[in-house]
Formats: C-alpha cells, sequence, structure tokens
C-alpha cells in the first residue's frame, strides 16, 4: 500500500485562513446576503478543505478510507451511539438537577418553544443539523485523523479539543449565531463555552474511535448534542454547570477506556490499521495472520 504521510499544520493553516476570511467577511459585512455568504461560506471551508485535500493526495488507501467512513454502515455499532447519548441525556439531567437545587428552575426540565437562533429566516433545525454534518465532514473526514495518526487519542483529543475551541472565535462577532448571543450575557458565558468544547471532544473521539473511525456516528451524536443545548430550556448559568458533568463524564470515559486513548499501535499507520479491515455483504471482519 503506498503509505501516506498526514500534513496536520498544512491543514489546520488553510482551515483556519479560509474560515476566519469568510467569517471577518461576515463581521465587516453584518447584513444581508453578505452575511449569510460568509457565514456558509466559513462553516463548509473544514468540510471543502478536507474533501480537496484527500482527492488531490492520490493515496488510494485515504481516499477509500475516506468513502468509507461516510457510508460504511457496518463501521457502526450502535451500542456506543446509544451509550453516547444516554452519557449527554444524564450530563443534561444532572446540571439542570445541580442548578435547582440551588434554587434553578424546575422549568429547565422543558423544552423550549423554538430555537434560540434563526439565521436569514431560515429553519434553525437545518442549520443545526447542516452544521454538525459540514463540521463533522471536515473535522472527522481528515483533520482529526491527521492530529491521531502521530499521537494518542489521549493526546490527540487535547490537541483537537483546543483547535476546535479556537476555531470558533469569530462567531461571537457575528450576530444571529449561537455565540454571538453568548457574548451579549457576558465574558463568563464566553468562557465557558470555548472551555466545554474541549473535555467535550474527548466524548467525541471516544464515539468515533469505537465506532470504527465512522463520520455517521459522530455526525448522530455531534447533532444530538446541538438540540439538546437548544431544545432543553436550560439557564446559562446552569449550561456552566453542565461543563462541570462534562469534564466529569470525559474523565470516566478516559478511565474506562484506558487501552483505547492511550494506545499507541495506530501512530505512524492508522491507514494500514483501517486497511486490515475487510468488508463483503455489509459484514465487516478484522484480517488475521
Amino acid at each position: 500500500m503506498n503509505k501516506y504521510t498526514y500534513r496536520p499544520v498544512r491543514f489546520y493553516l488553510i482551515v483556519f485562513g479560509c474560515t476566519w476570511f469568510w467569517w471577518l467577511f461576515a463581521i465587516l459585512f453584518n447584513q444581508g446576503t453578505s452575511l449569510y455568504l460568509g457565514m456558509f461560506l466559513g462553516l463548509i471551508s473544514p468540510a471543502v478543505v478536507a474533501v480537496i485535500t484527500v482527492l488531490t493526495s492520490r493515496n488510494k488507501a485515504l481516499i477509500s478510507d475516506f468513502k468509507k467512513k461516510i457510508i460504511g454502515f457496518y463501521r457502526i455499532k450502535p451500542k456506543y451511539i446509544v451509550f453516547a447519548v444516554l452519557i449527554f441525556a444524564a450530563i443534561v439531567a444532572a446540571s439542570i438537577g445541580t442548578s435547582v437545587l440551588f434554587g434553578g428552575s424546575m422549568d429547565q426540565f422543558s423544552f423550549t418553544e423554538d430555537f434560540s437562533f434563526s439565521i436569514g429566516g431560515s429553519s434553525a433545525l437545518l442549520t443545526i443539523l447542516l452544521a454538525s454534518s459540514i463540521e463533522e465532514l471536515g473535522w472527522r473526514g481528515y483533520g482529526e485523523d491527521a492530529v491521531g495518526a502521530y499521537h494518542s487519542w489521549f493526546k490527540e483529543s487535547i490537541i483537537f479539543g483546543f483547535i476546535w475551541s479556537a476555531w470558533h472565535l469569530p462567531l461571537f462577532w457575528i450576530s444571529g449565531t449561537y455565540q454571538y448571543g453568548l457574548k451579549e450575557m457576558g465574558a463568563i458565558y464566553v468562557i465557558n463555552f470555548l472551555v466545554s468544547v474541549i473535555p467535550l471532544d474527548f466524548l467525541q473521539t471516544w464515539v468515533y474511535v469505537k465506532n470504527n473511525r465512522s463520520m455517521l456516528a459522530t455526525i448522530i451524536f455531534h447533532l444530538f448534542i446541538n438540540i439538546m443545548q437548544e431544545k432543553i430550556n436550560m439557564s446559562p448559568e446552569t449550561k456552566c454547570i453542565e461543563t462541570i458533568f462534562v469534564v466529569i463524564a470525559a474523565v470516566a470515559i478516559i478511565w474506562t477506556n484506558k487501552e483505547m486513548f492511550f494506545e499507541t499501535k495506530h501512530v505512524g499507520n492508522l491507514l494500514e490499521e483501517a486497511e486490515n479491515s475487510t468488508c463483503s455483504d455489509g459484514q465487516c471482519r478484522r484480517n488475521t495472520k
């Protein structure tokens, strides 16, 4: 197999350059078509860069792996997705319960009537669905593997968590976004969002790796997280409490999956490991030697 060398620095420099250019465009021309065009082009930048990087690599193994991560339903292990969804639902319930103990409203256990934002009058639900899918296409399509190819999944989660957090920064100055609403409420909520993304990525990485690096699995989980954050009537203060429970959940996941997070056998041969799995008639099996 023609060995491929991942280039994470080049990838992220291009991604940040493209994303931030278009989001800066949206900030400067903060109205009408210019706003929506800038936001959309910034949002899809990681996915576009990932697809171009993969297809122009001319590496059969990388291209094949990319396709399998999108359409390889056999990679998905439903129990891990269900477990991840239940974990995050428990995080939300525990956060609201703690808030109520300290005087928060019981109404937080209810659903909101609508989403907290809508861009250009479009469906916020559609926006969330597209954002979840497009982000995962970029991050799990190339970005996470580009870091994971050189590090354990534990170290990769830390590195990518900081990258993912920093990537969102311009959104705090684009009206109509969830992040803009947080900035309007105060700096503590901005900091909470940026910090919460880092431990949350450990859960995302766990779902990704346990589902044989399936993008479909992470899209489902990412979408569930976004909907829960929007449709559950949590107060901004409760979302700060939620970050504490996300950290606790991340520590528990790491502790119970130490072999996965700290193994390094995939380092330097990520694609070779993927190539060891063969599938036929929808069934996937591991080659044995």
